[in-house]
């Protein structure tokens, strides 16, 4: 089972971009802006910069670009914007984007005049849609849900901390306590932000995210059994959350939230991070109570290693951010 713990550490070493707070999927927007106009518009991430092809979707049958979509170069992403012309209603067309692939996805939203806005998810394996003739509220839930579940799961620096949170308190009933302050706090941040209430610039959040996950490891590697941060767990965990909720709110920002549906839309992505997190914490929780039955002796060099992985990632990562 030590071989279980060493093989995650050397995955946390070995798999951690730097830039863990991002969610990057494609992000496409379809506009009308007037009757039968409309401008088409969507970011398409890049792994590395560098020159790259512009991916173009398979637009509506109805619908024929105007001139050639344009493309201009962002920070690892590529930025089209075309114009087109569609002869009736979008409803019952299909909308694609076959580039995708792995585990590549795609979020449209499609926003016609005096109509309600739909949003939909593409993936590599279902990189096709059929254009909703009446926007389904469910959509939105079931994507922005998904998307949020992702986030935790694959945004690495929200994933390490709820990594170290949970070999900090150990026990299962604290550490849910503890995972759900966090995502209490980070939905406050995040709807504030989202709303115009609040907000602070991404650069020095992604810094301090970085160096919450530090501190924790500093806390665990100590090993000092009655610190002010194992007494009160969901504290630590509130107050790092309300930092991590700006984090949310400039990766949300990158793929932005569907108008007319931004409640929903918010309420589900923090029910899908929650998913996430109990998800992973359940795992953790087994993994730890499998330690202890069949490889006892392990458990405090185990801890040792992944600690110390987390702490050696997040102070790159602080570096990184800093520098």
């Amino acid at each position: 089972m030590l071989k279980v713990w060493l093989v995650l550490a050397a995955l946390l070493l070995g798999a951690v971009p730097a830039k863990a707070d991002e969610i990057r999927p494609f992000a496409l927007e379809l506009r009308e802006i007037e009757q039968g106009q409309w401008t088409l518009s969507w970011k398409q991430p890049l792994s590395l910069p560098g020159d790259a092809a512009l991916a173009v979707p398979q637009i509506p049958q109805n619908c024929a670009f105007i001139g050639d979509p344009v493309k201009r170069e962002a920070a690892l992403a590529l930025i089209g914007n075309a114009r087109l012309e569609c002869d009736g209603p979008l409803g019952g067309e299909t909308f694609a984007l076959p580039q995708l692939t792995g585990n590549a996805d795609a979020l449209l939203q499609i926003i016609a005049l005096d109509e309600p806005a739909q949003s939909h998810r593409l993936t590599a394996r279902e990189p096709a849609i059929t254009i909703a003739s009446a926007p389904n509220a469910w959509s939105v839930a079931k994507d922005y849900f998904i998307i949020g579940a992702e986030h935790i799961l694959a945004g690495w620096d929200h994933l390490l901390f709820v990594i170290a949170l949970v070999l900090l308190v150990v026990k299962g009933w604290p550490v849910v306590k503890a995972a759900t302050a966090f995502t209490i706090a980070h939905s406050i941040t995040l709807a504030a932000t989202v709303l115009g209430s609040t907000g602070l610039p991404q650069a020095p959040v992604e810094a301090l995210i970085a160096l919450s996950i530090v501190f924790l490891a500093v806390e665990l590697a100590r090993g000092t059994p009655d610190t002010w941060t194992k007494r009160f767990p969901w504290v630590v965990a509130f107050g790092f959350g309300l930092l991590h909720g700006f984090g949310f709110a400039g990766a949300l920002r990158e793929i932005g939230l569907p108008e007319g549906e931004l409640p929903l839309a918010l309420l589900t992505f923090n029910l899908g991070v929650e998913a996430g997190q109990l998800l992973v914490i359940a795992a953790l929780l087994f993994l730890r109570w499998a330690v202890r039955k069949f490889a006892p002796n392990a458990e405090a060099r185990a801890v040792q290693i992944v600690t110390y992985a987390i702490g050696i990632i997040a102070s790159y990562w602080l570096i990184d951010r800093v520098l």
